[in-house]
């Protein structure tokens, strides 16, 4: 270390060394000549709740998705199995699919759901394939695009991505209770009493759904299988009675397709409603997302961490290729049946098979008893969908806004995000009056806007690949679903106003707590290496003490250190010939929030220097300095110089670019994590 030629002022190197006021616990001799700095200091421990509701609310936290010792901690399950929970959301829309399909397309309905089988087998399943390839880790696709954009606009992006998250998931829940409301109402045996009571219901649905949240959702899978199993049961033994009646009256076909070709029309003339009317169909893909943000759940082998993620791969591929095969059958096969044998008049507004067209033929062909067996399996189904798409919304904030700084902490913890889940999705519900086709519009644009952003995310990473039939095949994909996108926004409104409110309240929620956020450590663990370590050890061995001065990163060379000692030895109070060490930390990505700090040691020409890399100058520097003093016992003084300018300017540009005026952010940063002024380190500020 170069130490500039100033009068002697009574200290030097070989006195006894007395930590004296430097150390927190008070004076300390200590020999630093044997003193070993560790290499590895955990960041400020988070501040414990202080009351018995507080701690309560935050004992559960979801962890972001990511490294596989994370994903170690959730327990794993064959890949069947992880179907039949992504099933409860996918599966489940049998219960009201067939009858919104009737609604929207009428007789061509067969024609509007083969076109989204056809959707499904050559467009969504080799995308949603793609996603568990490049997003092996839960994240789905929108951390896709989010890595095609750098900095805010990455950011930015995302939180409008995840508007139309939560507007699909969210409605998801309320739609999926709507409908099982419909079929307690709907069932024969009900008590007149529910009549007109449907908002009443479901947001008994709902509060019992958020009630089993609070107090712990922890065998999700285990219900999942039974729930599937017994609803794809009935449905198949409803549907194959509803194909025996159609093939033993052949008529019905013949005189369908004369209905929709009456008039001289030719295929184009049937082709041409479908085609209008399958944007509302979408609702049955809904299970592709939720399939690909579960795959933390889905167990694999293999002798390695890269052999056991390909095996999670193969085996994600194998669930999405299996629901979707199991899901075309289906919906194919009921579409036939509901528009074949179902009287239209059943499907208008207060029609016995409107939202519950598969639950009408039970009733009709087996009676109540088997009639009833059906909805109650389809009333658990539909609650339980509910269930997955709150588990959906509750890893899919942890993932992404507290990592940003764009949420507080506690939307780590489950409860507290359940009660504002369970409230959002109560106020949707007497918005839409547990209207089941009135929110179909709201669930078609969520889901479209999921799917169309993946579409492009796979295309941009086909075209990186130079893959020229995915290119081809995405493209076309891409279109279709942008067509669909936009023909349901027009067609349905509703569905973008609410996604543009949940958009608006996320970025609202995001930037608030962004600012409020600002002056926290944000550093889960600070790295030394060997290098910096050695500096730090032999500063303390020289004098007993930890001077620190910050350089903002420039050329790197010896006069520039060398100009900036002498600057804060004129300054600042540096004693005498004191010992310093220069800390830098260069900005990258300001936009990130939590990051670990790797710390190295560099020598310039006897000049020593701590330099890191940090989404934040100043919280990097206070994060720093704290672990230096809890690894030493000894506080270090830290010296700046005032930055030139307006404050409030240095402060939007903290917020945004990572640097402002350093010195008081420091400061105050230090000041809300050590609430003991004795054993903060020392900020000194001059110029």
């Amino acid at each position: 270390m170069a130490r500039s030629p100033l009068p002697d002022s009574g200290t030097s190197g070989s006195r006894p060394i007395v930590a004296g006021t430097d150390a927190p616990n008070g004076a300390l001799l200590r020999d630093w000549t044997r003193f070993e700095f560790p290499a590895d200091v955990p960041g400020p421990k988070a501040v414990r709740p202080r009351t018995p509701l507080t701690r309560w609310l935050l004992e559960h936290t979801v962890h972001p998705a990511g490294a596989e010792s994370e994903e170690s901690r959730v327990e794993q399950h064959s890949w069947w199995k992880v179907m039949c929970l992504t099933g409860v959301d996918y599966f489940s829309t049998l219960s009201y699919l067939p009858s919104i399909a009737i609604v929207a397309a009428g007789a061509v309905s067969p024609i509007a759901t083969l076109l989204i089988v056809a959707l499904t087998l050559l467009g969504m399943l080799p995308m949603y394939r793609r996603v568990a390839v490049e997003s092996p880790h839960g994240q789905g696709s929108v951390a896709m695009l989010e890595r095609l954009l750098p900095f805010w606009r990455g950011k930015i992006f995302v939180l409008a991505l995840l508007g139309f998250v939560a507007t699909s998931w969210i409605v998801t829940i309320t739609l999926s209770s709507a409908d099982a409301t419909v079929h307690i109402i709907e069932n024969p045996l009900a008590p007149e009493a529910f009549e007109g009571q449907a908002v009443a219901i479901t947001i008994v649905l709902l509060l019992v759904l958020g009630g089993v949240f609070l107090l712990g959702f922890t065998e999700a899978v285990n219900i999942a299988i039974p729930l599937v199993a017994i609803f794809l049961g009935l449905n198949a033994v409803v549907i194959g009675a509803g194909l025996i009646a159609i093939f033993d009256h052949p008529v019905m076909i013949t005189d369908w397709w004369a209905a929709l070709t009456r008039g001289g029309g030719g295929i184009g003339d049937v082709l041409g409603p479908a085609i209008l009317a399958f944007p509302l169909l979408v609702l049955g893909l809904s299970g592709f997302e939720t399939g690909v943000s579960m795959m933390p759940l889905v167990a694999a082998s293999g002798k390695n961490a890269q052999e056991r993620l390909a095996s999670r791969i193969r085996n994600t591929k194998k669930l999405l290729t299996t629901a979707a095969l199991i899901m075309s059958v289906f919906l194919i096969t009921s579409s036939l049946v509901t528009t074949l044998l179902i009287p239209p008049e059943e499907f208008e507004a207060d029609g016995a098979a409107n939202g519950r067209a598969l639950s009408y033929l039970t009733h009709a062909f087996f009676g109540d008893a088997l009639g009833t067996a059906y909805d109650i399996s389809s009333i658990l189904i539909l609650w339980f969908a509910g269930a997955s798409a709150m588990a959906g919304l509750i890893n899919i904030v942890p993932r992404y806004l507290p990592a940003y700084g764009m949420a507080p902490e506690w939307s780590r913890a489950v409860r507290p995000v359940v009660l504002v889940y369970t409230t959002i999705s109560i106020i949707i519900t007497i918005a839409f009056q547990a209207d089941v086709d009135a929110q179909a519009g709201a669930y078609a644009t969520g889901i479209l806007a999921m799917m169309a952003s993946a579409s492009v995310a796979v295309l941009i990473s086909a075209i990186r690949r130079r893959r020229t039939p995915a290119i081809a095949g995405f493209t076309v994909l891409t279109v279709v679903l942008g067509y669909a996108l936009v023909e349901n926004i027009i067609e349905k409104p509703d569905g973008l106003a609410i996604s543009i409110l949940f958009i608006i309240g996320i970025v609202a929620v995001s930037i608030i707590s962004r600012v409020s956020r600002t002056t926290e450590i944000r550093a889960d663990r600070i790295e030394f290496d060997e290098t910096a370590r050695r500096f730090i050890a032999a500063s303390l061995a020289y004098d007993g003490r930890l001077s620190i001065i910050a350089n903002r990163p420039g050329v790197g060379d010896a006069a520039e250190y060398e100009q900036k000692e002498r600057a804060q030895r004129q300054l600042n109070p540096v004693p005498g010939r004191a010992d310093v060490l220069f800390l830098e930390i260069s900005v990258v990505d300001p936009s990130e929030f939590h990051a670990v700090l790797h710390v190295r040691g560099v020598e310039v020409e006897g000049h020593r220097v701590l330099r890191a890399e940090s989404p934040a100058a100043p919280n990097a520097i206070a994060a720093i300095l704290i672990a230096m003093r809890d690894a030493t016992g000894v506080r270090p003084h830290a010296y700046f110089e005032w930055s030139e300018g307006n404050p409030m300017l240095h402060m939007v540009r903290y917020i945004l670019l990572g640097r402002g005026d350093t010195a008081p952010v420091v400061r105050e940063i230090i000041r809300e994590v050590e609430k003991v002024p004795e054993e903060r380190p020392t900020i000194h500020v001059g110029g």
